[in-house]
């Protein structure tokens, strides 16, 4: 979804991105193939997200990657450590994925790496999954809050040029052009799709099971 997107894009602007993943024999999850990859590297780039979005499992993974990439990182003399994480993750505690986005985010700046960290707002290519984790028969119950769909291919223009610039040391906040209700977003989901369902506004629904304020996945 992001990770070949940034790839790209860098490689438009003339850089010489490796693309590293299981796919290539590098798993930052196990280490394998860490050292090689990042022999040589100015930047790299953390863009990987879990397998599972259990509690346990999501932080598990979180934490084990990151660890791993950032000792790699740091004995390779890697000048910038570039990371991806989600808007308003350090408000919503109740959510084992975003608590895993947190520790993330503490590891980086823990590392002794310079780093820049990008909290994202939700992907708009996963709206009509979102509105289909909320719907239940012929009924979509929405929470009373915004959402800022941000299209990826916009995203990873905005990690690549970070990526090239000097580290942050710190976090910056980056959404999609419009704030929308979840009604909104879940109406323009089911048109795209020809569905015809009733949306509800419940303000007890959450977020996959995490209770949400109005601006709790929107930029300031």
């Amino acid at each position: 979804m992001l990770g070949s997107k940034v790839v790209d894009k860098l490689r438009e602007r003339g850089r010489d991105a490796v693309a590293a993943s299981p796919k290539t024999g590098v798993n930052a999850l196990t280490g394998e193939g860490l050292a090689d990859a990042l022999t040589g590297a100015d930047v790299v780039v953390d863009v990987p997200n879990s397998p599972s979005f259990e509690d346990d499992p999501v932080m598990e993974f979180f934490t084990k990657s990151t660890t791993n990439l950032a000792a790699a990182a740091k004995a390779a003399g890697v000048g910038h450590y570039v990371a991806v994480s989600i808007v308003g993750s350090d408000q919503l505690p109740k959510s084992g994925y975003l608590r895993a986005k947190v520790a993330q985010e503490k590891l980086i700046a823990q590392s002794e790496i310079p780093y820049s960290i990008v909290r994202a707002t939700q992907f708009a290519e996963f709206t009509d999954a979102i509105t289909a984790s909320m719907t239940v028969g012929d009924e979509v119950r929405v929470p009373d809050a915004l959402i800022q769909p941000i299209a990826a291919e916009d995203l990873a223009a905005e990690v690549a040029r970070v990526a090239e610039s000097e580290p942050l040391g710190g976090i910056e906040n980056i959404g999609g052009p419009e704030k929308i209700s979840f009604e909104q977003m879940a109406r323009a989901a089911l048109a795209r799709q020809g569905e015809v369902k009733t949306v509800v506004v419940d303000p007890q629904v959450g977020y996959f099971g995490t209770p949400l304020s109005m601006n709790s996945l929107v930029t300031a």
